[in-house]
């Protein structure tokens, strides 16, 4: 089911990022290094009930014509065009600015769904300002402080009172899985050696696709759906040259795979935009397959195969268990090698473990090596079975969660990865209190 998409955006210094983390629920990292904090759109994924939603943070827009300011305003009319509901941010305590009438413009122009979102309520000067933002003209208004954690619920249960609820897919045994990466990496071209025709045209201008394309086909008699995500942008000047556009893309298409092939340029290298791409998936839950494209523009294949792997692997901590593939879309050698990971990664991220084999692992991996005590307390785990699939969930009964070390959790997800092939799937460990559901 496809998840509705919301954006927040407003002039600087409002206090999105802070209303975009209480929503999210974690402080997620700026995306990039580079100065401008949030001059490139964050993205986050939020639960609430039975509702699920992607959320868009986008830099602040300022009248102001220079070439900084003119990037803002592009990364954020792609997100309100991208998106199904804005949320318009101003500042209790400041009152209406030209810039807020700047926002207002470009929100009526888009004709987009609208919250307007007063934020840092918690002020004395924001309650004396309360019926200027009337002017502005839309129909919804929800007071809050981001700061204070005041009046979220109250955002939620807005944003989300039209929104279907997300319900189980029923599972139709065709395998899904989606081609993303950063433009010009190659993944139309992957698509086409896949199918072995030619039916997404291909150029080595990014961006030749307009939009994802799902294309159907059958591999040794199963059934599978590639998702194209080659897409970078509609027509129009504001989709040229604007690389972060590929996230959102790639949300979507994640959304509605089974598999993520991550796709990376041998002749390039990696960049950290690959990895933000890939975390993406990652946090979906969804099984990858890393696949290094251009593999016939490089010599010394072997030496380099060693080097290239290394390098994903310092690169990729966070998915160590994604298995690597080489290979060129364009000469199709070692095409072959890629059908067969991506089933195995989907089946692993289906696979099922019994109740009393599970217990026996973690037993013995406790017992090996016992977690260290806390104020004279140490975690006892009591009992764990698997609770879900796709990705493999599983709780863990325990005398206190609050013991639970980072290091430990990831102790017991490498003993269960030894006993059991989840090669290619994240896994997830809940740990739960005695008695709680």
């Amino acid at each position: 089911m496809k998840k509705p998409v919301v954006a927040l955006v407003g002039r600087p210094n409002v206090g999105k990022s802070t209303i975009f983390n209480r929503l999210v629920g974690k402080k997620i990292a700026i995306i990039e290094d580079n100065p401008g904090i949030t001059r490139d759109r964050l993205y986050g994924n939020v639960e609430f009930r039975n509702y699920q939603f992607h959320l868009i943070d986008t830099g602040g827009i300022e009248i102001d014509n220079n070439d900084f300011n003119a990037e803002i305003k592009m990364q954020a009319e792609i997100a309100i065009l991208e998106s199904d509901l804005v949320m318009f941010v101003v500042d209790g305590k400041d009152g209406l600015t030209a810039n807020d009438y700047l926002v207002r413009d470009m929100l009526i122009k888009s004709g987009k769904d609208v919250i307007v979102v007063i934020n840092k309520f918690d002020s004395k000067l924001a309650k004396d300002n309360i019926y200027d933002f009337y002017e502005l003209g839309f129909g919804r208004y929800i007071k809050v402080s981001g700061e204070q954690n005041t009046g979220i619920i109250d955002l939620l249960e807005e944003i989300t009172k039209d929104f279907k609820e997300i319900k189980e897919e029923p599972d139709d045994d065709i395998i899904k899985f989606s081609i993303i990466g950063r433009p010009n990496v190659g993944k139309s071209s992957l698509v086409n050696a896949i199918l072995n025709e030619e039916r997404v045209i291909v150029s080595n201008q990014a961006g030749t696709t307009r939009d994802a394309i799902d294309t159907p086909f059958t591999y040794h008699g199963k059934d599978y759906i590639v998702i194209d995500t080659a897409g970078m942008r509609k027509r129009g000047r504001i989709y040229e040259s604007v690389e972060k556009y590929s996230l959102l893309r790639a949300l979507k298409a994640i959304d509605r795979s089974n598999v993520c092939i991550i796709v990376l340029d041998a002749e390039e290298g990696i960049i950290e935009h690959d990895k933000h791409i890939a975390g993406y998936a990652i946090e979906a839950g969804k099984a990858v397959v890393l696949v290094v494209n251009k593999w016939d523009t490089v010599n010394d294949k072997d030496l380099k195969m060693k080097a290239f792997t290394k390098e994903i692997r310092n690169n990729f901590q966070f998915m160590p268990y994604a298995p690597i593939v080489f290979l060129s879309a364009k000469t199709k050698k070692r095409i072959h090698t890629l059908m067969p990971e991506i089933l195995k990664v989907y089946t692993n991220s289906k696979k099922e473990i019994k109740t009393s084999l599970l217990n026996d692992v973690i037993n013995d991996a406790y017992n090996l090596n016992l977690p260290p005590t806390y104020k004279s307390k140490r975690l006892k785990i009591y009992f764990c079975n698997q609770v879900s699939t796709c990705p493999p969930t599983f709780n863990m009964q325990v005398n206190s969660k609050g013991l639970v070390h980072f290091s430990y959790e990831r102790y017991l997800e490498n003993k269960i990865r030894e006993s059991f092939d989840f090669e290619g799937t994240p896994i997830v460990i809940q740990f739960k209190n005695k008695g709680e559901q």
